[in-house]
């Protein structure tokens, strides 16, 4: 893969407003962009996250159906998860990938990287592909907010749900389905 150029930094001329959330924050800053034109711009500060596409040894694809509350309703989606503070993105993943779907893995792939709303996000999710799986026992609790279904799907019911659109996804999943589609040469 080719990596991403180096940003254009925009000149940072002072802070309007901001908010905290749980993981996230919310900023309006006045800038300066590198075209000149200054204004007034709201972004979200995240503090990055991690997302794996786990197969199984038999070639299922390791699912969850989510509650998600800013659009009211349950989607599919891979195991993913926020960077704790200072946490390394693989670290994240194997914590999240035992507490949200009951499995540890024994090998991994770097699928690279993607930003799911650069139009007012800082956020980058660092995808891996999760292969050699063994179910863990004792599974870790999650977040006390997780409503979370474990599903497996072979790679042609997974493709059937994105091309059918009778399920929804989210845009990590389908480009990390993507990106290890490729690796995989499946």
């Amino acid at each position: 893969m080719t990596p991403l150029p180096p940003p254009e930094p925009s000149d940072f001329l002072s802070e309007e407003a901001s908010l905290v959330a749980r993981k996230i924050r919310f900023e309006i800053n006045r800038i300066k962009l590198p075209i000149g034109l200054e204004g007034s711009y709201g972004l979200i500060r995240h503090p990055g996250a991690s997302l794996a596409v786990p197969i199984t040894d038999d070639g299922k694809v390791v699912l969850l159906r989510q509650y998600r509350f800013a659009v009211a309703q349950r989607i599919l989606e891979f195991p993913a998860g926020t960077l704790e503070d200072g946490e390394e993105p693989l670290t994240s993943m194997k914590r999240e990938l035992a507490e949200e779907a009951g499995y540890k893995a024994s090998r991994w792939d770097y699928l690279g990287a993607m930003l799911p709303c650069p139009g007012y996000s800082d956020e980058k999710i660092h995808l891996f592909l999760a292969r050699d799986l063994t179910t863990i026992n004792n599974r870790p609790p999650g977040d006390e907010d997780e409503d979370i279904e474990v599903l497996h799907m072979s790679k042609k019911e997974l493709d059937n749900c994105l091309s059918s659109g009778n399920e929804l996804l989210d845009g990590k999943t389908v480009t990390a389905w993507y990106r290890a589609c490729q690796l995989l040469n499946i």
